[in-house]
C-alpha cells in the first residue's frame, strides 16, 4: 500500500503528515507493507527541506523530518500510490483536475479519516505563529492513526 499526502508547496502539512505516517507505520513493524510520500500542487519549494518550525515540532514529538525535501505531485504518482490524501479542499480539487484518465490512485481529504476533528480542511500554519504547527500536529496524528487502522483492516498481513 502507498500512500501520498500532498498540501500547497510540500514543506508544512504533508511532510508533517509523511513523518507522522511513517513513525506509525514503522511502531506497528508494517514498514516493509506500507509506503508513504508527500509533494506538493506547487513547486515553490522544490527540494527543501521542511520549514524548519515543522521539523522542531515534529521532533518534539519524536518524529524527524529533517531528511525530507519538497517536491511537486506529477502524473506518474496517480500510477505509483493506491491512495493520495490532500490536506485541504483545494488541494483536492487540484487533485482530481490534474489526475490522469484511468487513473488508478483514489484521492481523499485526509481529515476524512479524523471526522471527529470537525473539520474538512488542516489549517495552513505556514503564516501563523507555533501554535498553528502544534495544530498540525494533533490533527495528522489522529488522521494518521486513524487511517493506519483502516489500511491494516483492508489490507491485512
Amino acid at each position: 500500500m502507498k500512500v501520498l499526502f500532498v498540501c500547497t508547496g510540500n514543506i508544512c502539512r504533508s511532510p508533517t503528515a509523511e513523518g507522522v505516517f511513517r513513525a506509525l507505520v514503522e511502531a506497528e513493524g508494517l514498514g516493509a507493507e506500507i509506503e508513504a510520500g508527500s509533494a506538493g500542487t506547487h513547486g515553490y519549494h522544490i527540494g527543501e527541506p521542511p520549514d524548519a518550525r515543522s521539523i522542531a515540532a515534529a521532533k518534539a514529538r519524536g518524529v524527524d523530518l529533517s531528511g525530507l525535501r519538497a517536491r511537486k505531485i506529477t502524473a506518474v504518482d496517480f500510477a505509483r500510490f493506491d491512495l493520495i490524501l490532500a490536506m485541504d479542499r483545494s488541494h483536492f480539487a487540484h487533485l482530481e483536475s490534474l489526475r490522469p484518465k484511468g487513473a488508478r490512485a483514489e484521492v481523499r481529504l485526509f481529515l476524512a479519516y479524523y471526522p471527529d476533528s470537525g473539520r474538512t480542511d488542516v489549517p495552513d500554519p505556514y503564516y501563523g505563529d507555533p501554535a498553528g504547527f502544534e495544530e498540525v500536529l494533533d490533527l495528522v496524528e489522529a488522521g494518521s492513526r486513524s487511517l493506519l487502522t483502516e489500511i491494516s483492516t483492508r489490507y491485512p498481513k
